[in-house]
């Protein structure tokens, strides 16, 4: 399998402008910028999409777990902060709150581990995560 997206930009880093487009066109020509990167102008930025696709990653990689392990999720909602300093991503913090019934603390807590070090873009990463949990069963 093979995944694919196109940035294009234009002009010089502050001032100039681009686009990004993926394949499946869930992002079409979506704006980024200097301004939406480093302050708070309108359109995506780098941060925020590996934000999504970390969040998103851990989340299926948890259901998956937890249905090998004989588990249905109710819900999984993870939210991720992605944090970049010195030109540099320096961690990627994952939340996690779950609804699984009839799940022991220590066996999520397990699979959660699984999950925050196995799962595609976590080892794609080179920098710290961190996951914190609340599970309600």
């Amino acid at each position: 399998m093979k995944r694919n997206a196109i940035a294009v930009w234009n002009g010089t880093g502050k001032d100039g402008k681009g686009h990004l487009t993926t394949q499946s066109t869930v992002l079409n020509q979506t704006q980024y910028s200097f301004g939406s990167r480093f302050e708070n102008g309108v359109g995506t930025n780098p941060e925020e999409l590996i934000a999504a696709a970390h969040s998103g990653c851990f989340t299926m990689k948890l259901a998956f777990n937890l249905q090998a392990a004989g588990f249905t999720p109710t819900e999984l909602k993870t939210s991720c902060d992605i944090v970049f300093e010195d030109g540099k991503i320096v961690a990627s913090n994952l939340q996690l709150t779950a609804k699984v019934e009839s799940i022991s603390d220590d066996k999520f807590a397990e699979l959660v581990k699984d999950a925050e070090q196995n799962c595609p873009i976590s080892q794609l990463l080179n920098t710290a995560i961190t996951v914190t949990h609340t599970l309600n069963s």
